[in-house]
């Protein structure tokens, strides 16, 4: 399963809000598919790792359910 939980930690860790992520462009359908652990394209994931000036593996992970 996949989990953005890291995402969250993430900008927790840095003081972004969602709303920051908003402005940069994310869209609120993009926000709630992320809360809610649903897919998104790899396009999205790279916007978001831009937006962060972050890597993959510091927005995403992978579960056992």
């Amino acid at each position: 399963m996949i989990s953005y939980a890291p995402l969250f930690r993430y900008i927790k860790e840095h003081n972004i809000s969602t709303y920051q992520l908003l402005q940069q462009g994310i869209d609120n359908r993009t926000l709630h598919n992320l809360k809610h652990n649903k897919n998104i394209t790899l396009l999205t994931a790279e916007k978001i790792c831009r937006i962060l000036n972050c890597e993959l593996k510091d927005i995403v992970e992978f579960t056992d359910e």
